[in-house]
């Protein structure tokens, strides 16, 4: 009785100490590169607006939560980038002097924000 009361004290200390392994974030997940040679609406920038705009700037939700502005669909980005790049730029940017973009809510990734910035600067093509 002794033996299998000493073995079970040892595989219980085992199995705890076994499960509380701790790994580093950024070991197991490491930062994954940022991809800006092939930028595109439809495929970068759709999906960026998707996750994290439409919410309040869908065509659904823009007049209750987005002060009437929709990004949903390139007519309606486009549209309002014609007139309005800085303060969509300084926005996103969470710069001073302009509303933080999307609010109470992180910034968008640097990434994300580089992306979308090549995109505004090579004239926010339709592609």
């Amino acid at each position: 009785m002794k033996h299998f009361l000493m073995l079970f004290i040892v595989s219980t200390g085992l199995i705890f100490q076994a499960g509380c392994y701790y790994d580093k974030e950024e070991e197991l997940y490491p930062p994954q590169p940022c991809d800006t040679s092939n930028v595109s609406y439809a495929t970068t920038i759709v999906p960026i607006l998707s996750n994290r705009c439409y919410s309040c700037h869908s065509n659904a939700n823009a007049q209750n939560f987005g002060n009437g502005i929709s990004f949903e669909g390139y007519a309606n980005i486009s549209a309002y980038l014609a007139t309005s790049t800085q303060l969509f730029i300084g926005a996103i940017n969470h710069q001073d002097g302009y509303p933080a973009m999307p609010p109470a809510s992180p910034k968008l990734t640097s990434c994300n924000i580089n992306q979308i910035e090549l995109w505004i600067a090579a004239g926010y093509p339709d592609n």
